[in-house]
């Protein structure tokens, strides 16, 4: 089911999947959807949720590398995962307060601010970071960066967060 609601998710965006295109697409009765996950809220919090546990992931995979490599991994995530990423955050899609959301969420949420306090003892740093990765990933996604000079998203990103953290190792 989750299979199709990212098929779904990619083809119309978040708001355009319903109960019964994800039924038809994963071949099982219209009932199947709503019984296992109530309504669309319950289908999208399984999404964030799963895109929580995958981001969490990628992250590990370079948290003991150097912070800006986790920043890339965030904005090849990002890429890779569209459909995850278009849903997880956007709290009016999904029930905020779902336990294994809340706990995807926090293990994400975790592995991307304990690389900031190995770069600054600003709070704010871990904030500017995400805030950074975050707003490229959208706009690479988006296609709003058109200019020559962006070869790849990981090469761009990589300058990029050089660019704020310029004596992270």
């Amino acid at each position: 089911m989750l299979d199709a609601a990212v098929a779904a998710v990619t083809e119309h965006g978040p708001a355009g999947i319903s109960l019964r295109d994800l039924a038809r697409r994963a071949g099982v009765s219209h009932a199947g959807p709503v019984h296992h996950f109530g309504d669309k809220a319950g289908v999208l919090t399984a999404l964030a949720a799963e895109g929580f546990d995958l981001l969490a992931d990628a992250l590990s995979a370079e948290a003991d590398r150097d912070f800006v490599e986790v920043g890339v991994a965030y904005v090849r995530f990002a890429i890779e995962h569209r459909a995850h990423f278009e849903v997880m955050f956007r709290p009016e899609l999904h029930r905020e307060d779902d336990p294994a959301l809340v706990a995807a969420r926090d293990r994400a949420g975790h592995l991307l601010t304990s690389g900031a306090s190995s770069v600054s003892d600003d709070e704010m740093a871990g904030v500017a970071a995400w805030s950074l990765m975050h707003g490229f990933a959208n706009l690479w996604l988006t296609g709003a960066l058109r200019t020559e000079h962006l070869e790849d998203p990981d090469t761009a990103a990589r300058a990029i967060a050089r660019i704020l953290f310029p004596l992270v190792p």
